[in-house]
């Protein structure tokens, strides 16, 4: 549904993408992840057709961006991250306006208004003037407006930019909710937590340059190649750190007041002689699993080398 090659976009000297590569197939739920700057809103604009690369290809449903960008357009609902109301007139009204814009034919326009309003919890807000309605709820009727027309792809440029945290949890379970739907979808945020649990793929860019591009557990993988375990007994958790310190399955086992935290050595991924081990010494196990990574972690440890350039 997505899918570029090389894409780059140079200023001068100054590249703000550089030979950025995707592939994203129908109902697709993709978390463009890095710092303010690192080449996200770039990315997106060009396959929004807003911005033309320097070199490099791009196609959305099949179509290039350099020669088909209005059959693009139809297909894509784009929201940038700052956008602008008409503020003398209602929600419903403003909707009505971008519903004629996109060609909708008058008898189905009130009900796709009001449909959409629903979707993403405005109806009540339908009557409004736009510029009353909150940081929050002003997202949310972006969000109403590039549903209109119900496109295949969604390019979503930090929707839950400078919103409260309930307002962000709203607007994520409405992103998480499209996903449902079979739409395509490109997210892309600076605060990572927002994208953990609604992606089902991930890329990370800084300084306008790819770090990871794959799937959420494959990258995860990827930054992490010895399998951490949190594990936790009943009984001295000191003296069953030391014994699993003899381990050769074990790397290091080190007991702090919650739990032990154990990494395994390089290459082990059957630990379950572990807890033999343990229940033999005379210690009953109240915990034992994996150590859950987060994208904090991942994109600290993927861009690590840069950060030291630095």
């Amino acid at each position: 549904m997505i899918e570029t090659k090389d894409l780059t976009k140079k200023y001068g000297d100054f590249f703000a993408i550089k030979e950025i590569d995707l592939a994203l197939e129908k109902g697709d739920v993709f978390g463009f992840i890095g710092p303010n700057g690192a080449g996200k809103t770039t990315t997106m604009r060009i396959l929004a057709t807003l911005l033309n690369p320097t070199w490099g290809e791009a196609y959305v449903g099949g179509y290039s961006i350099y020669t088909r960008p209005k059959e693009i357009r139809r297909i894509i609902g784009y929201m940038p991250d700052f956008f602008g109301v008409y503020d003398d007139m209602r929600v419903i009204e403003y909707l009505e306006f971008f519903a004629a814009a996109y060609r909708i034919h008058p008898p189905a326009r009130r009900k796709v208004c009001d449909d959409v309003l629903e979707l993403v919890d405005l109806d009540f807000k339908r009557d409004a003037y736009a510029n009353t309605l909150s940081r929050g709820q002003t997202q949310r009727l972006g969000l109403a407006r590039v549903l209109l027309h119900d496109p295949e792809v969604l390019l979503l440029d930090e929707p839950a930019s400078g919103l409260d945290p309930r307002a962000r949890i709203k607007m994520r379970g409405l992103i998480k909710k499209l996903g449902t739907t079979g739409k395509t979808i490109i997210v892309s945020s600076h605060i990572l937590p927002e994208l953990a649990d609604i992606c089902n793929k991930i890329g990370i860019i800084d300084h306008g340059e790819m770090r990871a591009n794959a799937a959420v557990d494959d990258v995860m993988r990827r930054v992490r190649n010895r399998t951490v375990l949190l594990i936790d007994v009943a009984s001295d958790r000191q003296a069953a750190a030391t014994i699993l310190n003899q381990s050769d399955l074990v790397d290091q086992a080190q007991a702090n007041e919650n739990h032990i935290q154990v990494t395994l050595s390089e290459g082990i991924t059957d630990y379950s002689s572990l807890a033999t081990l343990l229940v033999e010494a005379g210690h009953r196990l109240t915990l034992l699993r994996e150590e859950d990574l987060n994208l904090e972690t991942a994109f600290m440890k993927l861009t690590q080398d840069r950060l030291k350039e630095e």
